[in-house]
Protein backbone atom coordinates (compact mmCIF):
# COMPACT_ATOMS: atom_id res chain seq x y z
CA UNK A 1 0.00 0.00 0.00
CA UNK A 2 1.43 3.18 -1.15
CA UNK A 3 1.39 6.70 1.08
CA UNK A 4 1.13 9.40 -0.41
CA UNK A 5 4.33 12.24 -0.13
CA UNK A 6 2.69 15.35 0.92
CA UNK A 7 3.37 18.32 -1.77
CA UNK A 8 5.29 20.47 0.94
CA UNK A 9 7.71 17.64 1.64
CA UNK A 10 8.41 17.20 -2.24
CA UNK A 11 9.48 20.83 -2.53
CA UNK A 12 11.81 20.85 0.63
CA UNK A 13 13.29 17.70 -0.58
CA UNK A 14 13.67 18.93 -4.63
CA UNK A 15 15.13 22.39 -2.78
CA UNK A 16 17.71 20.22 -0.58
CA UNK A 17 18.59 18.09 -3.77
CA UNK A 18 19.72 21.67 -5.98
CA UNK A 19 21.32 22.87 -2.71
CA UNK A 20 23.32 20.50 -2.94
CA UNK A 21 21.84 19.04 0.41
CA UNK A 22 21.45 15.26 1.29
CA UNK A 23 18.02 13.60 -0.22
CA UNK A 24 15.47 13.60 2.11
CA UNK A 25 16.68 16.24 4.08
CA UNK A 26 13.96 18.15 5.36
CA UNK A 27 15.69 20.95 7.37
CA UNK A 28 14.53 24.58 5.87
CA UNK A 29 16.85 26.35 4.24
CA UNK A 30 19.01 28.97 5.96
CA UNK A 31 18.89 31.08 2.90
CA UNK A 32 18.31 35.03 3.55
CA UNK A 33 14.93 35.47 1.67
CA UNK A 34 14.61 39.57 0.72
CA UNK A 35 10.93 41.13 1.00
CA UNK A 36 9.18 42.95 -1.26
CA UNK A 37 9.68 46.73 0.61
CA UNK A 38 5.63 46.64 0.45
CA UNK A 39 5.33 43.60 2.24
CA UNK A 40 7.24 44.88 4.99
CA UNK A 41 5.18 47.02 7.81
CA UNK A 42 5.39 50.36 7.30
CA UNK A 43 6.32 50.58 11.45
CA UNK A 44 9.28 48.44 11.20
CA UNK A 45 10.58 50.40 7.97
CA UNK A 46 10.36 53.79 9.93
CA UNK A 47 12.16 52.13 12.69
CA UNK A 48 15.02 50.92 10.69
CA UNK A 49 15.25 53.72 8.87
CA UNK A 50 15.22 56.01 12.10
CA UNK A 51 18.05 53.52 13.93
CA UNK A 52 20.17 53.29 9.88
CA UNK A 53 20.24 57.07 10.41
CA UNK A 54 21.18 57.34 13.96
CA UNK A 55 24.06 54.83 13.54
CA UNK A 56 25.15 57.17 10.46
CA UNK A 57 25.04 60.35 12.61
CA UNK A 58 26.71 58.28 15.63
CA UNK A 59 29.73 57.67 12.73
CA UNK A 60 29.29 61.33 11.26
CA UNK A 61 30.07 62.45 15.40
CA UNK A 62 32.65 60.41 16.24
CA UNK A 63 34.83 60.85 12.72
CA UNK A 64 34.55 64.52 13.68
CA UNK A 65 35.61 64.63 17.21
CA UNK A 66 38.64 62.60 16.23
CA UNK A 67 39.33 64.38 13.54
CA UNK A 68 39.50 67.55 15.65
CA UNK A 69 40.85 65.48 18.20
CA UNK A 70 43.76 64.28 15.79
CA UNK A 71 44.22 67.86 14.55
CA UNK A 72 44.14 69.71 17.88
CA UNK A 73 47.02 66.76 19.08
CA UNK A 74 49.56 67.73 16.06
CA UNK A 75 48.25 71.53 15.96
CA UNK A 76 50.15 71.54 19.32
CA UNK A 77 52.91 69.14 18.98
CA UNK A 78 53.94 71.43 16.36
CA UNK A 79 53.17 74.32 18.32
CA UNK A 80 55.27 73.12 20.81
CA UNK A 81 58.48 72.09 18.79
CA UNK A 82 58.30 75.43 17.68
CA UNK A 83 57.95 76.88 20.71
CA UNK A 84 60.50 75.24 22.72
CA UNK A 85 63.19 75.09 19.87
CA UNK A 86 63.28 78.41 19.57
CA UNK A 87 66.03 80.65 21.29
CA UNK A 88 63.32 83.49 21.99
CA UNK A 89 61.18 81.23 23.93
CA UNK A 90 60.72 82.75 27.61
CA UNK A 91 61.33 78.64 29.02
CA UNK A 92 64.68 78.45 29.08
CA UNK A 93 65.84 80.72 31.07
CA UNK A 94 62.43 80.51 33.47
CA UNK A 95 62.34 76.74 33.43
CA UNK A 96 64.99 74.83 31.99
CA UNK A 97 67.77 77.13 34.00
CA UNK A 98 66.13 76.94 37.27
CA UNK A 99 65.27 73.06 36.47
CA UNK A 100 68.83 72.45 36.59
CA UNK A 101 69.76 73.87 39.17
CA UNK A 102 67.13 72.44 41.24
CA UNK A 103 67.67 68.68 40.25
CA UNK A 104 72.00 69.52 40.22
CA UNK A 105 73.10 71.10 42.92
CA UNK A 106 76.49 70.80 42.43
CA UNK A 107 77.28 73.45 39.08
CA UNK A 108 79.52 70.85 37.10
CA UNK A 109 76.72 68.20 36.99
CA UNK A 110 74.09 70.41 35.85
CA UNK A 111 76.34 71.35 32.70
CA UNK A 112 77.26 68.28 32.24
CA UNK A 113 73.63 67.44 32.25
CA UNK A 114 72.73 70.71 30.33
CA UNK A 115 75.42 69.52 27.73
CA UNK A 116 74.02 65.65 26.88
CA UNK A 117 70.73 67.08 26.46
CA UNK A 118 72.18 69.42 23.88
CA UNK A 119 74.19 66.93 22.51
CA UNK A 120 70.95 64.41 22.00
CA UNK A 121 68.81 66.82 21.09
CA UNK A 122 70.62 68.06 18.09
CA UNK A 123 71.21 64.39 16.75
CA UNK A 124 67.25 64.28 16.60
CA UNK A 125 66.67 67.77 15.07
CA UNK A 126 64.74 69.00 18.90
CA UNK A 127 67.47 71.44 19.74
CA UNK A 128 67.04 75.13 20.21
CA UNK A 129 68.30 77.34 17.85
CA UNK A 130 67.19 80.81 16.32
CA UNK A 131 64.52 81.12 14.35
CA UNK A 132 64.39 83.56 11.25
CA UNK A 133 67.61 84.64 9.93
CA UNK A 134 67.63 88.23 12.45
CA UNK A 135 71.24 88.40 11.00
CA UNK A 136 70.35 88.64 7.49
CA UNK A 137 69.66 92.28 8.12
CA UNK A 138 73.07 93.23 8.31
CA UNK A 139 72.86 95.73 11.12
CA UNK A 140 75.54 93.74 13.32
CA UNK A 141 78.08 92.60 10.59
CA UNK A 142 81.94 92.99 11.26
CA UNK A 143 84.75 91.49 9.61
CA UNK A 144 87.25 89.54 11.44
CA UNK A 145 90.84 87.86 9.86
CA UNK A 146 89.11 88.22 6.23
CA UNK A 147 85.60 86.77 7.03
CA UNK A 148 82.18 88.91 7.46
CA UNK A 149 80.77 87.32 10.54
CA UNK A 150 76.71 87.90 11.04
CA UNK A 151 77.37 89.56 14.55
CA UNK A 152 80.10 90.13 16.77
CA UNK A 153 78.70 88.23 20.03
CA UNK A 154 80.94 84.78 20.35
CA UNK A 155 80.40 82.38 23.80
CA UNK A 156 83.60 82.01 25.82
CA UNK A 157 85.75 78.56 25.98
CA UNK A 158 85.04 76.33 29.17
CA UNK A 159 80.87 76.19 27.95
CA UNK A 160 82.09 73.35 25.35
CA UNK A 161 85.77 71.90 26.89
CA UNK A 162 85.74 68.49 24.75
CA UNK A 163 84.02 69.84 21.57
CA UNK A 164 80.94 67.90 21.97
CA UNK A 165 78.46 70.28 20.90
CA UNK A 166 79.89 73.40 18.66
CA UNK A 167 76.95 73.02 16.24
CA UNK A 168 74.21 73.13 18.68
CA UNK A 169 76.40 76.27 20.04
CA UNK A 170 76.39 77.67 16.83
CA UNK A 171 72.70 77.27 16.34
CA UNK A 172 71.83 79.66 18.93
CA UNK A 173 72.81 82.59 17.21
CA UNK A 174 76.77 83.80 17.88
CA UNK A 175 79.14 84.79 15.58
CA UNK A 176 81.89 82.82 17.20
CA UNK A 177 81.94 79.92 19.32
CA UNK A 178 85.05 78.85 21.24
CA UNK A 179 85.72 75.92 22.64
CA UNK A 180 88.34 74.47 25.01
CA UNK A 181 90.37 74.63 27.13
CA UNK A 182 92.50 71.91 25.47
CA UNK A 183 95.52 70.33 26.57
CA UNK A 184 98.15 68.30 24.93
CA UNK A 185 97.83 65.01 26.57
CA UNK A 186 94.70 64.09 29.02
CA UNK A 187 94.37 65.35 32.35
CA UNK A 188 91.40 65.36 35.01
CA UNK A 189 91.74 68.58 36.22
CA UNK A 190 91.64 69.67 40.04
CA UNK A 191 89.67 67.09 42.68
CA UNK A 192 85.80 67.99 42.87
CA UNK A 193 84.03 69.71 43.83
CA UNK A 194 85.12 72.34 41.51
CA UNK A 195 82.05 74.44 40.52
CA UNK A 196 80.24 76.86 43.00
CA UNK A 197 77.46 78.93 42.62
CA UNK A 198 76.49 82.41 43.40
CA UNK A 199 72.97 82.80 42.46
CA UNK A 200 72.04 86.57 44.15
CA UNK A 201 74.99 87.99 41.72
CA UNK A 202 74.07 85.45 38.76
CA UNK A 203 78.59 85.03 39.63
CA UNK A 204 80.11 81.84 39.89
CA UNK A 205 83.69 80.61 41.44
CA UNK A 206 85.33 78.06 39.26
CA UNK A 207 88.49 76.13 39.70
CA UNK A 208 88.22 73.17 36.86
CA UNK A 209 91.83 73.30 36.32
CA UNK A 210 91.73 72.24 32.63
CA UNK A 211 90.32 68.96 32.76
CA UNK A 212 90.40 67.94 29.07
CA UNK A 213 90.27 64.47 26.85
CA UNK A 214 93.55 65.49 25.19
CA UNK A 215 94.56 67.39 21.65
CA UNK A 216 94.26 63.96 19.64
CA UNK A 217 90.55 62.90 20.85
CA UNK A 218 89.26 66.10 20.53
CA UNK A 219 90.77 66.89 16.64
CA UNK A 220 89.47 63.68 16.28
CA UNK A 221 86.26 64.56 16.79
CA UNK A 222 86.23 67.36 15.20
CA UNK A 223 87.54 65.57 12.03
CA UNK A 224 84.50 63.57 12.37
CA UNK A 225 82.43 66.39 12.70
CA UNK A 226 84.03 67.80 9.55
CA UNK A 227 83.29 64.19 7.38
CA UNK A 228 80.11 64.59 8.52
CA UNK A 229 79.10 67.90 6.70
CA UNK A 230 81.40 66.47 4.06
CA UNK A 231 78.89 63.69 3.29
CA UNK A 232 75.65 65.60 4.35
CA UNK A 233 76.24 68.18 1.45
CA UNK A 234 77.17 65.25 -0.90
CA UNK A 235 81.33 65.39 -1.35
CA UNK A 236 81.59 61.94 0.28
CA UNK A 237 83.07 60.45 3.83
CA UNK A 238 87.05 59.91 2.64
CA UNK A 239 90.07 61.96 3.11
CA UNK A 240 89.30 63.96 -0.69
CA UNK A 241 86.05 64.96 0.79
CA UNK A 242 87.46 66.61 3.76
CA UNK A 243 90.10 68.29 2.32
CA UNK A 244 87.68 69.85 0.34
CA UNK A 245 85.88 71.42 3.33
CA UNK A 246 89.02 72.37 4.92
CA UNK A 247 90.26 74.49 1.58
CA UNK A 248 87.30 76.08 1.69
CA UNK A 249 86.32 74.58 -1.76
CA UNK A 250 82.90 73.88 0.01
CA UNK A 251 82.30 77.57 0.22
CA UNK A 252 82.53 77.78 4.74
CA UNK A 253 84.83 78.73 7.08
CA UNK A 254 86.76 75.21 7.68
CA UNK A 255 86.16 75.52 11.46
CA UNK A 256 82.33 76.53 12.08
CA UNK A 257 80.97 75.21 8.88
CA UNK A 258 78.40 77.96 8.61
CA UNK A 259 78.84 80.57 6.60
CA UNK A 260 79.48 83.89 8.84
CA UNK A 261 80.44 81.91 11.86
CA UNK A 262 83.70 81.31 13.04
CA UNK A 263 84.98 78.10 15.61
CA UNK A 264 87.72 79.19 17.99
CA UNK A 265 89.87 76.14 19.45
CA UNK A 266 91.10 77.28 22.86
CA UNK A 267 94.63 75.26 23.70
CA UNK A 268 96.82 75.01 26.28
CA UNK A 269 99.68 73.14 28.31
CA UNK A 270 99.59 70.33 30.83
CA UNK A 271 99.93 71.00 34.14
CA UNK A 272 102.96 68.48 34.76
CA UNK A 273 104.59 70.64 31.93
CA UNK A 274 107.26 72.57 34.27
CA UNK A 275 106.45 76.58 34.25
CA UNK A 276 109.89 77.59 33.89
CA UNK A 277 111.15 74.65 31.02
CA UNK A 278 110.30 77.34 28.34
CA UNK A 279 111.02 74.85 25.24
CA UNK A 280 108.95 72.02 27.35
CA UNK A 281 105.71 75.12 27.17
CA UNK A 282 106.11 75.60 23.49
CA UNK A 283 106.29 72.12 22.56
CA UNK A 284 102.56 72.08 24.33
CA UNK A 285 101.26 74.73 22.69
CA UNK A 286 103.10 73.51 19.49
CA UNK A 287 101.70 69.93 19.68
CA UNK A 288 98.23 71.70 20.08
CA UNK A 289 98.45 73.58 17.80
CA UNK A 290 99.59 71.14 14.84
CA UNK A 291 96.13 68.67 16.04
CA UNK A 292 93.41 71.25 16.57
CA UNK A 293 94.66 73.87 13.75
CA UNK A 294 93.14 71.98 11.03
CA UNK A 295 89.98 72.00 12.29
CA UNK A 296 89.46 75.45 13.38
CA UNK A 297 89.16 78.88 12.22
CA UNK A 298 91.19 80.63 15.56
CA UNK A 299 93.40 79.08 17.80
CA UNK A 300 93.75 80.45 20.98
CA UNK A 301 96.60 80.60 23.47
CA UNK A 302 95.37 80.58 26.95
CA UNK A 303 98.65 81.60 29.25
CA UNK A 304 95.92 83.27 31.51
CA UNK A 305 93.43 80.55 33.77
CA UNK A 306 94.30 81.13 37.39
CA UNK A 307 93.55 77.67 38.32
CA UNK A 308 96.71 76.10 36.69
CA UNK A 309 99.32 77.33 38.84
CA UNK A 310 102.45 79.19 37.49
CA UNK A 311 100.64 79.92 34.13
CA UNK A 312 100.32 83.14 34.28
CA UNK A 313 104.18 83.95 34.98
CA UNK A 314 103.81 82.90 31.38
CA UNK A 315 102.39 86.45 30.53
CA UNK A 316 105.99 88.06 31.25
CA UNK A 317 107.36 89.82 27.70
CA UNK A 318 110.09 87.67 27.09
CA UNK A 319 108.45 84.09 27.81
CA UNK A 320 105.02 85.48 26.23
CA UNK A 321 106.94 86.36 22.93
CA UNK A 322 108.57 83.02 22.81
CA UNK A 323 105.83 81.16 23.30
CA UNK A 324 103.61 83.05 20.77
CA UNK A 325 106.35 83.10 18.15
CA UNK A 326 106.21 79.40 18.03
CA UNK A 327 102.67 79.50 17.82
CA UNK A 328 102.12 81.91 14.96
CA UNK A 329 104.95 79.17 13.21
CA UNK A 330 102.80 75.85 14.48
CA UNK A 331 99.87 77.73 12.79
CA UNK A 332 101.67 78.53 9.93
CA UNK A 333 102.66 75.08 9.51
CA UNK A 334 98.79 73.87 9.51
CA UNK A 335 98.04 71.56 6.63
CA UNK A 336 95.22 73.30 4.71
CA UNK A 337 95.11 76.40 2.00
CA UNK A 338 94.34 79.06 4.76
CA UNK A 339 96.13 79.37 7.93
CA UNK A 340 93.88 79.53 11.57
CA UNK A 341 94.34 83.19 13.12
CA UNK A 342 96.27 83.35 16.48
CA UNK A 343 94.99 84.86 19.55
CA UNK A 344 96.73 85.19 23.08
CA UNK A 345 93.78 84.80 26.22
CA UNK A 346 95.39 87.50 29.21
CA UNK A 347 94.47 87.62 32.48
CA UNK A 348 92.22 90.48 33.80
CA UNK A 349 94.38 90.49 36.90
CA UNK A 350 97.77 91.38 35.00
CA UNK A 351 96.53 95.14 34.76
CA UNK A 352 99.44 97.71 35.77
CA UNK A 353 100.99 99.90 33.46
CA UNK A 354 104.08 97.65 33.03
CA UNK A 355 101.81 94.35 32.19
CA UNK A 356 99.39 95.44 29.88
CA UNK A 357 102.29 97.23 27.96
CA UNK A 358 104.94 93.64 28.03
CA UNK A 359 101.67 92.17 26.58
CA UNK A 360 101.02 94.46 24.05
CA UNK A 361 104.92 94.38 23.10
CA UNK A 362 104.83 90.87 23.08
CA UNK A 363 102.04 90.26 20.57
CA UNK A 364 103.15 93.10 18.58
CA UNK A 365 106.69 91.23 18.63
CA UNK A 366 105.59 87.62 17.61
CA UNK A 367 102.69 88.03 15.28
CA UNK A 368 100.07 87.13 17.06
CA UNK A 369 96.46 88.57 15.58
CA UNK A 370 95.18 90.03 18.46
CA UNK A 371 93.87 89.31 21.60
CA UNK A 372 90.72 87.74 24.22
CA UNK A 373 91.07 90.66 26.67
CA UNK A 374 90.03 89.06 30.11
CA UNK A 375 89.29 85.81 31.74
CA UNK A 376 88.25 84.93 35.58
CA UNK A 377 89.86 86.45 38.39
CA UNK A 378 91.36 85.73 41.33
CA UNK A 379 89.90 88.35 42.95
CA UNK A 380 86.63 88.90 44.68
CA UNK A 381 84.32 92.01 43.72
CA UNK A 382 81.63 93.68 45.88
CA UNK A 383 78.78 92.24 45.67
CA UNK A 384 76.28 94.15 43.62
CA UNK A 385 74.04 95.88 44.33
CA UNK A 386 76.36 98.37 46.79
CA UNK A 387 75.58 97.64 50.14
CA UNK A 388 73.59 94.58 49.66
CA UNK A 389 74.78 91.39 52.13
CA UNK A 390 75.59 87.95 50.96
CA UNK A 391 73.59 84.87 52.36
CA UNK A 392 76.18 83.12 54.41
CA UNK A 393 76.84 80.06 52.04
CA UNK A 394 77.31 82.74 48.95
CA UNK A 395 79.32 84.91 51.37
CA UNK A 396 81.77 80.87 51.83
CA UNK A 397 81.65 80.59 48.53
CA UNK A 398 83.67 84.11 48.06
CA UNK A 399 86.39 82.06 50.05
CA UNK A 400 86.72 79.11 47.68
CA UNK A 401 90.10 79.03 45.56
CA UNK A 402 89.68 79.69 41.78
CA UNK A 403 88.61 81.98 39.62
CA UNK A 404 84.93 84.15 40.22
CA UNK A 405 83.35 85.19 37.00
CA UNK A 406 79.65 87.42 36.78
CA UNK A 407 78.23 90.93 36.06
CA UNK A 408 80.91 92.67 38.15
CA UNK A 409 83.67 91.85 36.17
CA UNK A 410 82.42 94.14 33.32
CA UNK A 411 83.76 97.97 34.28
CA UNK A 412 87.54 96.21 34.80
CA UNK A 413 86.66 94.91 31.35
CA UNK A 414 85.49 97.69 29.52
CA UNK A 415 88.68 99.60 31.14
CA UNK A 416 91.26 96.80 29.50
CA UNK A 417 89.48 97.01 26.52
CA UNK A 418 90.32 100.26 26.00
CA UNK A 419 93.72 100.18 27.50
CA UNK A 420 94.61 97.43 25.44
CA UNK A 421 93.35 99.57 21.99
CA UNK A 422 94.91 102.60 23.02
CA UNK A 423 98.35 100.70 23.64
CA UNK A 424 97.94 98.02 20.54
CA UNK A 425 96.85 101.17 18.09
CA UNK A 426 100.25 103.00 19.02
CA UNK A 427 102.53 99.74 17.38
CA UNK A 428 106.09 98.41 18.24
CA UNK A 429 108.13 99.66 20.66
CA UNK A 430 111.01 98.11 18.60
CA UNK A 431 110.70 96.56 14.97
CA UNK A 432 113.11 93.66 15.64
CA UNK A 433 109.71 91.41 15.62
CA UNK A 434 111.20 87.66 15.88
CA UNK A 435 108.42 86.36 13.92
CA UNK A 436 108.48 86.91 10.26
CA UNK A 437 104.76 86.89 10.36
CA UNK A 438 104.69 90.37 12.21
CA UNK A 439 103.35 93.22 10.55
CA UNK A 440 101.27 96.50 11.17
CA UNK A 441 98.13 95.50 10.55
CA UNK A 442 95.62 96.38 13.30
CA UNK A 443 95.47 93.94 16.19
CA UNK A 444 92.14 92.50 17.10
CA UNK A 445 90.73 92.69 20.33
CA UNK A 446 87.85 90.07 21.37
CA UNK A 447 86.80 90.60 25.00
CA UNK A 448 85.13 88.45 27.63
CA UNK A 449 84.15 89.05 31.55
CA UNK A 450 80.46 90.02 32.66
CA UNK A 451 79.08 91.06 29.81
CA UNK A 452 75.10 89.76 30.02
CA UNK A 453 73.15 92.54 27.79
CA UNK A 454 72.94 93.93 25.01
CA UNK A 455 74.12 97.50 25.92
CA UNK A 456 76.90 95.99 27.85
CA UNK A 457 77.94 94.43 24.64
CA UNK A 458 77.74 98.02 22.26
CA UNK A 459 79.95 99.59 25.14
CA UNK A 460 82.44 96.86 24.75
CA UNK A 461 82.20 97.27 20.87
CA UNK A 462 82.68 100.94 21.27
CA UNK A 463 85.77 100.49 23.69
CA UNK A 464 87.54 98.86 20.65
CA UNK A 465 86.77 95.56 20.83
CA UNK A 466 85.59 93.51 17.60
CA UNK A 467 83.69 90.73 19.34
CA UNK A 468 81.75 90.37 22.73
CA UNK A 469 82.31 87.08 24.56
CA UNK A 470 79.88 85.56 27.29
CA UNK A 471 79.68 82.97 29.46
CA UNK A 472 78.54 83.30 32.81
CA UNK A 473 75.50 84.97 31.57
CA UNK A 474 74.74 81.87 29.49
CA UNK A 475 75.11 79.61 32.77
CA UNK A 476 72.04 81.93 34.20
CA UNK A 477 69.87 82.88 31.13
CA UNK A 478 70.23 79.70 28.88
CA UNK A 479 69.83 79.25 25.46
CA UNK A 480 67.91 82.43 24.26
CA UNK A 481 71.48 84.42 26.14
CA UNK A 482 72.94 85.39 22.95
CA UNK A 483 69.90 86.37 20.72
CA UNK A 484 68.79 88.19 23.31
CA UNK A 485 71.27 89.88 23.24
CA UNK A 486 71.68 91.36 20.05
CA UNK A 487 67.77 92.34 19.97
CA UNK A 488 68.84 94.40 23.11
CA UNK A 489 71.89 95.41 20.70
CA UNK A 490 69.50 96.42 17.59
CA UNK A 491 66.88 98.36 19.74
CA UNK A 492 69.26 100.61 21.66
CA UNK A 493 70.90 101.16 17.78
CA UNK A 494 67.64 102.05 16.52
CA UNK A 495 66.98 104.33 19.41
CA UNK A 496 70.19 105.97 19.11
Amino acid sequence: MSTAVPARTLRTMAFSRTSGGFIGHTRPSLRRVSLHPARVPVAYRQASTASELATDGRSVLTRTRNLLYGTSIVFFLGFGYLYITDTRASIHEWLVVPALRMIYPDGEEAHHAGTVALKGLYQFGLHPRERGNPDAAGDLRVEIFGHILDNPIGTSAGIDKNAEVPSPLLALGPGIVEIGGITPLPQPGNPKPRVFRIPSQNAMVNRYGFNSEGAEHVSMTLRQRVREYALRVGLGIDAEAERIVLDSEAGVPPGSLVPGRLLAVQVTKNKSTPDNDIEAVKRDFAFGIAHLGKYSDIIVVNVSSPNTPGLRALQNVAPLTHILTTCVKAASEVDRKTKPAVLVKVSPDEDSEEQVSGICEAIWQSGVDGVIVGNTTKRRPDPIPEGYSLPPKEAAILQEQGGYSGPQLFPRTLELVKRYRKMLDEGPKSTDAESPTESLRRKTIFATGGITNGGQALQILEAGASVAMVYTAMIYSGAGTITRIKTEMRNELREK
